[in-house]
């Protein structure tokens, strides 16, 4: 499955430069997870609009969330003028990759939930607390955590499970009635759980490698699901462009990252999807 043999291809950066604080500049505390739900709210506006929970999977494309989707997605949710609070399991991590190398550390254990605390800069609330009651609709980045810690889709591929609260949350969600919106591979989690659900991973054939994961979508229609033929992101020349916008069950999914293309390209069609889900939280 092109899925399986992704998670090993070495598309890495060069690794990070360490930095050594500005003189004068008060060094940050860290923080712990929030001690109540509203004070783990990321204020995004003068006035608060949607509410919205971000679940994350960790801190890294490789074993974690996408870093680029989730800030993505929490652009375009302060533009919004969203009231945001990041969620994750407090479980162990599938493993680490080392993203210089593209290889396990096979010495190394993290837990998701301190892991995605680093995107969230400390305000992370555990998986297990997010209450669709509270909440007027849930959105989950992509990366390769939805696949290893979120499921086990990476391994099992259509024979996957998903996390009991990814489940319970992506459940109550609909049952009530309230949009989830999902990047890049986080769309298989609504096709195990919301059988017949529409969603889109991009295109069905790789193009000469310009869409590697492709053959994730036989896999969401052997789970049940409606798989649908999209682009990265709006265009208004084009037809099949993204966001997909599944209208009867209130899902909307974006490819992101399952493209090779230019970063702009993706934070655009990300946006796309948040302005959908938005609006779809109003109704």
């Amino acid at each position: 499955m092109a899925v399986v043999r992704a998670l090993v291809a070495p598309r890495l950066a060069a690794a990070a430069s360490t930095f050594a604080p500005l003189p004068g500049l008060r060094p940050l505390l860290p923080r712990g997870p929030a001690s109540s739900p509203r004070a783990a709210f990321h204020a995004s506006a003068p006035r608060p609009g949607a509410r919205v929970a971000l679940v994350l999977s960790g801190c890294g494309v490789y074993d974690g969330t996408e870093l680029h989707e989730a800030s993505a997605v929490l652009v375009h949710l302060s533009r919004g003028g969203a009231e945001v609070q990041i969620f994750a399991p407090n479980i162990p991590q599938m493993h680490v990759i080392d993203h210089t190398k593209g290889q396990p550390a096979e010495s190394e254990t993290r837990n998701v939930l301190t892991e995605s605390a680093r995107i969230a800069r400390g305000k992370i609330t555990d998986l297990a607390q997010l209450s669709a009651a509270n909440h007027d609709a849930a959105i989950f980045p992509g990366g390769f955590g939805a696949a290893k810690n979120l499921s086990t889709f990476a391994v099992d591929g259509k024979d996957c499970k998903v996390n009991k609260d990814v489940e319970r949350v992506l459940k109550d969600f609909h049952k009530a009635g309230k949009p989830i919106g999902l990047c890049c591979i986080a769309p298989v989690l609504a096709a195990k759980v919301l059988h017949g659900v529409e969603v889109t991973v991009g295109h069905e054939q790789e193009e000469g490698g310009k869409w590697p994961y492709a053959g994730t979508a036989e896999a969401i229609k052997a789970m049940g699901a409606k798989h649908c033929v999209k682009g990265v992101t709006i265009s208004f020349q084009q037809l099949g462009t993204a966001p997909h916008v599944d209208q009867k069950n209130k899902v909307v999914s974006t490819p992101a990252f399952m493209c090779e293309t230019a970063l702009h390209h993706i934070h655009d069609g990300i946006g796309a999807m948040v302005t959908k889900v938005l609006e779809l939280a109003q109704k």
